[in-house]
This record gives C-alpha cells, structure tokens and sequence, in this order.
C-alpha cells in the first residue's frame, strides 16, 4: 500500500505522481492513468455536491477521491459528532421511556447523567466494532496492517465512513411510525460504507471486508450484551 499522501487512480487504484499538471496561463491538464489510460481522478473536476452523491451511493472511485487525492482533515471531529448524534438519539429514546416528570434539579442533573452515559457507550461500542475489524484483517491478511501508516490510513477511512449516523438527527426530528424502519436503514448504510472504505483502503474484494464487517459487529453486539446484563439501558 502506498504511503500517506500519494496519490491513486480512482479507476485502477494505480499509484500517480500528479492529478493535473499545470501549463500556467489558466491552462490545466488532467493526468492520465499509465496503467488504465484513463484519468487519474476525473472528480477534481466536479461540484463537491456530486462527490458527496457519488459517495453515498457508494461508488469506488469517489471514495477514493476522498481518501487518498484529497486532504481532509475531520475524521476526528466527524466521529464525535457522530458519536453525539447516537447519542442523543438514546438519550431521547430513554426520556421517553422514562414517565417521571419531576422538574426538581436532582432529576435535571440525573438525565443530563444519562446523556454523557449514552455518550460512552456508544463510543465503546464503536471502539469494539472497530477492534473486531482490525482483528479480522489483521487475521487474515497481516502484510496489509504491517505499516504504522497503513493503519491510520485505514482508521481515517472507516471514521469517514461513518457520516451515514449524521441522519440519525433528521430521523427523530421527523419523527414518525416508520423512525423504526429509517433508523435500521441508515444501520445498513452505514455498515455498507464501512464495507466500501475497507474495500478501496486495502484494494480487496467485496467478500473480505463484509467477513471484517460481520466480525466487528458481532465484537460490538457482544459488548451491548454485556452492558444489558450490568443492568444498563443502551
């Protein structure tokens, strides 16, 4: 795998010294692919608008625009603010279970509790569902994961993957009888991102990273279990 940093032929995944080259006087050039002659990032082109649909329908080559022919920089801050959608959206969830409508500031401050719980265990479990992929490629392919780069590189793309939780908020802001149904969907999607960002991360086959997929998420479930028999709502 290449080095951080290097670019790739969104078509072929062919390593590329450039994406354009620049003849000055306005006039730009996009690099062709040495290996597929096509070129080798046709998105530097395009609305930032059509990448993100491109991305969320789940296209290769957009993610590896994404990944590797651009720099971006949110990972962090993207999963946390994942992390409190899902959050909140428990915590919404336990409120309404919850019938005691007290307004004394003990109960204020025990629902605010509740929240910053919700918080970590969200966070643990995606911790756990990552642990369980890293495990499984690292298990089955190690000359993959052998680079510190190489794993940061792969962490960096399965946090990005994660944005289909942003529509966790719109799902109980237009709350309705079929939420239920929304909120396993964006489950899958989500899932099915992971897939694809460990797919064109590692250039492997679809069947492997669904294998790592299905791996972490059994990891993550495993820790809901444990949680439910500690007495916690999750």
């Amino acid at each position: 795998m290449a080095a951080l940093g290097a670019y790739r032929c969104i078509e072929c995944n062919e390593e590329a010294t450039e994406l354009y080259r620049d003849y000055q006087r306005g006039v730009l050039r996009i690099s062709i692919c040495k290996s597929c002659q096509k070129p080798v990032d046709k998105y530097i082109e395009y609305d930032p608008v059509i990448i993100l649909i491109n991305a969320v329908l789940c296209k290769a080559q957009a993610y590896r625009h994404i990944l590797f022919n651009t720099k971006i920089n949110i990972h962090g801050k993207l999963c946390i603010f994942c992390l409190l959608c899902e959050a909140y959206l428990r915590w919404l969830q336990l409120q309404d279970s919850s019938q005691n409508t007290d307004p004394d500031d003990l109960i204020r401050y025990a629902k605010e509790w509740d929240f910053y719980r919700m918080f970590g265990i969200a966070s643990l479990e995606q911790t756990s569902f990552f642990i369980g992929i890293f495990i499984t490629l690292w298990w089955m392919i190690p000359e993959m994961l052998k680079r510190k780069s190489d794993f940061i590189l792969l962490l960096k793309a399965l946090l990005l993957s994660t944005y289909g939780k942003l529509l966790l908020i719109p799902a109980v802001i237009w709350e309705h009888d079929y939420t239920p149904l929304c909120l396993a969907f964006i489950k899958v999607f989500v899932l099915i991102s992971n897939s694809q960002a460990i797919r064109v991360t590692l250039n492997l086959n679809r069947i492997l990273p669904w294998f790592a997929v299905f791996f972490g998420l059994i990891l993550e479930n495993g820790v809901v279990c444990l949680f439910q028999k500690m007495g916690w709502d999750v």
